[in-house]
Order: structure tokens, then sequence, then C-alpha cells
């Protein structure tokens, strides 16, 4: 599991004894340790959630039983060291009863005992950590488990290919349309590997800036950059030792994919500002509704990199290829509204099953998903009919020659763009390269309110 920032506030008096004390902690660049001269200034910052308080016993504005005592009231998670010249024992078990986590005397062992007491803290946190990572990835198996929903034989077939990659540690690239539940397959792999107890780390590599992802991905050293206050753990450093799901990887331009080479060749990474590298230990798993193969060929994709994470190719039928999983996963998603609403499961009627097998989804489960939760809001009875089910337009023709509304050439610009939006996720790049216009054409009608994503 990497590391993860352990926050340490001190709080004491003495100017040359806090430094001494905040000095000795911070030798490990694991901990952030910040130095308050009062006790109101640390309670003034408990909004930053530190894992660890060591107070001074006597301080000048708050005494040292009155500040334990709002520490524990503001949050009762944060572990309080108290630091003392009295060696009073009646003072000692009264700051233990009322929640002290170790009482300290001040001499000149008192740096050393500071920084064993933190070190068994920090230890602790790790296992609660991990207990609470355990408990989070069985409750995502079990509902993955509820997620995988169909008998056709389109997607039958890759049961077997999941089975196989599960029990390896190849790298798996997942390729279909938007929307038919490429990261399912993802967890499905991994929950059902060795890595399971490990984190599954996913990213869309579409959603982030592409001024921000090698931040994002590899992390970054307090001080690396203007703004860079904090030391930030990249996913990659996220993921180690579990799994690191890559969605949209046609998405990342030169510069990254050279990154993600050098990366996935030498198995480790470097925060930027760092000067040591850190080993990896991770299972990647890829994601594009793009022909790979056709990105090489264009030059938009490094060979290398493509040779690298193809690994095991699995490709995901769209739902119109699903022949009668439309009706199945139609009740499943039926079954889990009524759940969350508290209200009794509803019904399609024969008018509204055809209705659902007559339409192409091009927007897949996702759009199924959206279709029939509003579907059981609009309807009035225990049936869901066929008026309750909203479907937008299956083609372009459909859409606009059927329109009985003339339009200007810049509605239909307009028109013709929200529709490609609709269909493709919002992906303006995508829609961009599908109507072979500049991207900065479609950001400045969404920016002049024009378009609405």
């Amino acid at each position: 599991m990497s590391a993860q920032v352990f926050k340490i506030f001190i709080v004491e008096d003495d100017p040359w004894y806090g430094e001494m004390l905040r000095h000795c902690l911070s030798l490990n660049d694991e901990y952030e340790v910040s130095l308050f001269d009062t006790g109101r200034a640390c309670l003034n910052h408990l909004h930053l959630k530190p894992d660890v308080i060591s107070i001074d016993f006597n301080l000048p504005d708050i005494g040292g039983e009155e500040l334990l005592k709002r520490i524990k009231q503001t949050n009762p998670a944060i572990d309080v060291i108290v630091i003392s010249g009295q060696d009073d024992i009646a003072v000692t078990l009264s700051m233990l009863k009322k929640g002290a986590y170790e009482y300290l005397m001040k001499d000149d062992n008192t740096k050393d005992l500071l920084w064993n007491s933190v070190l068994r803290l920090r230890e602790t946190s790790n296992l609660k950590q991990k207990v609470e990572e355990l408990k989070t990835q069985l409750v995502q198996k079990f509902d993955f488990e509820k997620t995988v929903i169909g008998q056709s034989a389109a997607i039958k077939k890759i049961f077997p290919l999941v089975e196989k990659a599960a029990s390896s540690t190849i790298n798996v690239s997942i390729t279909g349309e938007t929307g038919t539940g490429k990261e399912v397959v993802a967890k499905a792999i991994h929950f059902n590997s060795d890595r399971r107890k490990k984190p599954f780390i996913a990213v869309n590599m579409a959603a982030i800036p592409r001024d921000l992802m090698e931040s994002e991905l590899f992390g970054f050293e307090k001080g690396a950059f203007t703004g860079a206050v904090n030391r930030k753990i990249g996913k990659f450093e996220e993921a180690n030792g579990g799994t690191l799901f890559l969605d949209e990887i046609a998405e990342c331009d030169a510069f990254i994919q050279s990154k993600l080479l050098r990366v996935l060749q030498e198995r480790e990474i470097q925060r930027l500002g760092a000067n040591q590298s850190i080993k990896l230990d991770i299972r990647l798993i890829v994601a594009t509704h793009k022909d790979l193969t056709e990105e090489v060929k264009k030059g938009n994709f490094r060979e290398d990199l493509y040779y690298r994470v193809m690994g095991m190719p699995i490709e995901l039928a769209p739902l119109r290829e699903r022949e009668n999983d439309v009706l199945i996963l139609a009740k499943h998603f039926i079954e889990q509204y009524s759940a969350e609403n508290k209200v009794k499961p509803l019904v399609l009627s024969p008018e509204a099953r055809q209705k659902l097998l007559q339409y192409d989804f091009p927007g897949n489960i996702r759009e199924l998903k959206a279709v029939v939760e509003l579907a059981c809001v609009m309807s009035d009875g225990k049936t869901i009919e066929a008026n309750d089910i909203s479907l937008r337009p299956t083609t372009l023709s459909d859409h606009f020659i059927n329109s009985k509304t003339e339009k200007t050439l810049r509605q239909y610009t307009i028109d013709i763009i929200t529709w490609y939006l609709n269909k493709y996720d919002n992906n303006v790049v995508d829609v961009a390269e599908r109507l072979d216009i500049g991207k900065s054409t479609i950001y400045n009608m969404i920016q002049a309110g024009e378009i609405k994503k």
C-alpha cells in the first residue's frame, strides 16, 4: 500500500522547544508537521483534520485539560499526546482517563519518546486503513456480482476471458462503445484476482486536463511547483499492489504516452520534484471506445506503447447486439430503483417491452438505466406503459428530416453537435474528430450558451 501523508500538530509556547520537536518529527518524509504556539491557534485549524496532536500541558491561553476536552469534542478520532513538566501521577491519570493517548515528561528523552509514540499511532492508522479498504472492496465485489447481468451469447463469451485474465498478471485492454460496461469488466478481473484485497483505482483520461495529467498520474512533492503546498500521491502510487484502470487511454497526448511507456518498462515512478524512484507492483487495465490499431496507423498512439498495453484484448458488444438482455437489464434497473426509493417494483407492459426492444440504445447500458429510472418516475400505477418511456431519436434523420420546424443553418449546426455530444457521452474531443471540426468551435458554443452539455 502506498504511503499516505500523516498530519501532526505540535502545540508548544516555547519557540525553541517547539521547533526542536517539529524538526525531529519532520525527518520522516511521510509526516506533515504543523507548529502552533497557542491552544486557540490549534483549535482554529482542526478543520485540517490532523491525525495526532502533541500539546504542552501548561499553555498561556488554554490549560491542558481544557484543550484536550475541546479537541475530543471536535473530533474524538484525533489522538492527543500530552507533554508536561509535571510529574504528578494524579494529573497523568486524569489526562489518560479523559482521552489522552500518552502523557510524556519534558526531559532529554522527550523527542525520542514522542517519535516512538507517533510511530505506533502511524502503524495503528495503517492497519485501520487496510481493514476499511478490505471492507470497501468486499462490498464492491458483492455489488459487482449482482451487476453482471445478461444471457446473450455476446455477453457470455467474455466470461472465459475474464476468468483467464483474473488468473494471470497480464495487462488487459477492453474496447467497446461508450456505456457498454468497460469499468464493470475491469472490476470483475480485479476482484476475482489475487489482488482483490488491494486497491482498484479508476482514472478517466479524457476527464483530466492535459496540463494536470502528469501530476494526477505520478503525484508531486511539496514545493515541486507554484501551488504545490503539500505532497500529492499520484494514481499509480495509489494503485500500488492492486489494479490501475485507465479509461479512454487513447486520449493521452504524446508526452504522457512516453511517460507511461517508461513506467511500464521500468516498473517504477518518480513524483514531480522528487529525487528518488518508487517501485511499482500494479496490474494495468486500459479501455477505449476507439480502435487503437487505427490510432497507431494515424500516428496518434505510439506503437511501442500499444504493444505494452494491449495484453489480453476483450471486446464488449453494444447493447443492440445483445438480444433480450435489454429486458433483463431493464428489470434489474427497475428493482434497483424500487429498492433505493422504498417502493414496490413496477412491471413493464407488453407494449413497453416492445418499445425497448425496438430501440437501438446508442448510449448502451448507461442510457438504458437513465431511461428506465425516468419511466419509473413517470409511471402512475403498478405498470410502466409505453408512453412512460422517453427515447431520443435513433438517427439524425429522425431528429432533423422529420422535424416540422424550419431552422437556420446555425441552429442545425448546434442541433447536430448537441446530438453527437449526447450520443458520445459529452466527449468533446471525440465529437470534434467525428464531425471534422475544431474542438474550440464546440467549446466556444458551450461557453456562449448555445450548447448545453
